[in-house]
């Protein structure tokens, strides 16, 4: 497989998705419900690229970036917020914290993988 990604948001659906649309291009996806499974995750994994949601239970995403830019592998990783919050002071938070770039949901397949190839070439 290819590089692997971590796609983090509380909608079963949602990682389903991510993870079919980015599988299909050749990336391995690890998906996490929340904060907390997503910095183990990370711990405990090689991972080349994030997606988060903003709004999740135990910790938004905004403090997920937060958290994993303070883990010294991941101070430089891609991380895209993929959420369906669009309100610019929503994105200046995102901004704030390190977020790479913001996808608002619903998305389109070939928009996410155009943004993830981006900053993740395969």
């Amino acid at each position: 497989m290819g590089k692997t990604i971590l796609t983090v948001d509380d909608s079963l659906s949602i990682r389903q998705a991510v993870t079919l649309t980015l599988a299909a291009a050749g990336y391995s996806v690890l998906e996490a419900n929340a904060g907390c499974a997503a910095l183990d995750l990370c711990r405990a994994n090689s991972i080349h690229a994030i997606l988060t949601d903003l709004n999740m239970p135990e910790m938004d995403g905004v403090e997920l970036i937060g958290r994993l830019r303070a883990l010294p592998n991941h101070t430089f990783t891609p991380i895209i917020m993929l959420t369906t919050e669009s309100n610019p002071e929503h994105k200046a938070r995102g901004k704030a914290a390190g977020a790479t770039g913001w996808i608002v949901k619903p998305f389109k397949p070939d928009q996410l993988l155009a943004v993830v190839k981006r900053v993740c070439p395969p």
